[in-house]
């Protein structure tokens, strides 16, 4: 939180369920806490007024500021100010739907590449949209039955017209559409184990336009795609446009931001789902790389950077007046697998 204050000239984060939040303030911004105002206006508007600017955040209908002071803590630094805030929250703001929350049965969609976005997957429309079961439901078959394990050595595929969901993919039926814009690529993966490695031969599919990989192939008729790698838009008048789609590759920071945004929505589905805050992210191989905690799903941030790269809300004005909405964000810890103990561990 320190760093981050620090790097941001201003910067705010707030806890719906606690109904309380922090204001960070550089001290380059503002040399006493006392030539700082902060005041809750109509419409949600949070306002923080410095000697030099003034900052305009706008937050969801349903937070309000109630009251706010300047609180010193022993661990504080001279780099900052640091104020108190209480809310009040009427309703918790719902979190944005993944893309596997958002598929509906008898609804058109059409896939795109997230890296390019050329149409992948034109015009598709589900008869059913299921879940998948959990990642290890095969392992507590035997819990539940009292005779040999029914879908023992077999795998739950999609028919014609069917989209089963996945924690983190789609499964999808492939078309003869496939052939103009997938790319089919073998690859070997090794798999390592107690005794000795094994390799498997596994098919992936890439994006024929710019050779970003979308996914693989789970048969010669199914297609597993990858929620991080595409874009699903749904058809709302007439087909999808395709002169209206960029195939120029999306800058880093665009794809970081969307990356984000996807993992984050995702995780917040499978906390809620599942009833976890625990998850861990796997190689091909079946081996947790990472382990991560997800915390505070409640939470609000807003932040301005230093310098003259902001928004301006005052034409008249320029330099004087800054603008933002305050964007939902979740905590997450991570940990990495890579110490030898802690695989045995997990």
């Amino acid at each position: 939180m320190e760093k981050t204050a620090q790097e941001d000239l201003v910067f705010l984060e707030l806890r719906q369920k606690l109904q309380s939040g922090l204001l960070f303030i550089r001290s380059d911004a503002v040399r006493d806490d006392a030539d700082v105002r902060v005041e809750g206006k109509a419409d949600s508007l949070l306002s923080v007024q410095t000697p030099a600017r003034s900052y305009e955040v706008h937050l969801p209908s349903a937070v309000r500021l109630e009251e706010t002071w300047s609180q010193r803590s022993p661990d504080q630094t001279q780099h900052e100010s640091q104020f108190r805030l209480r809310l009040r929250v009427e309703c918790l703001t719902e979190a944005p739907c993944s893309v596997i929350g958002q598929l509906r049965v008898a609804e058109t969609y059409s896939f795109l590449c997230q890296s390019c976005g050329s149409m992948v997957l034109q015009d598709r429309a589900f008869g059913r949209v299921l879940p998948l079961p959990n990642g290890n439901w095969n392992a507590l078959v035997d819990d539940w039955c009292c005779h040999p394990d029914p879908f023992a050595n077999r795998k739950l595929l999609p028919r014609d017209g069917d989209c089963l969901l996945g924690d983190t993919f789609l499964l999808l039926a492939r078309d003869s559409s496939c052939e103009q814009t997938l790319v089919r690529e073998e690859s070997t993966l090794q798999k390592a184990s107690a005794e000795h490695g094994r390799s498997s031969k596994r098919v992936m599919v890439s994006c024929r336009s710019c050779s970003a990989v979308l996914g693989q192939e789970v048969t010669a008729e199914v297609l597993k795609i990858y929620i991080t790698e595409i874009l699903v838009k749904p058809r709302e008048d007439g087909k999808c446009d395709l002169t209206r789609l960029s195939l120029v590759s999306q800058p880093n920071s665009e794809r970081q931001r969307f990356l984000e945004r996807t993992l984050a929505s995702r995780l917040v589905e499978l906390s809620s789902a599942q009833n976890t805050f625990r998850f861990s992210i796997q190689n091909p191989d079946d081996r947790a790389v990472i382990l991560l905690w997800l915390l505070n799903t409640d939470t609000l941030v807003a932040s301005f950077p230093g310098g003259d790269s902001f928004i301006s809300a005052d034409k008249d004005h320029p330099g004087e007046h800054q603008s933002c909405r305050a964007a939902q964000a979740v905590k997450v810890l991570y940990i990495l697998c890579s110490d030898s103990k802690l695989q045995e561990n997990v």
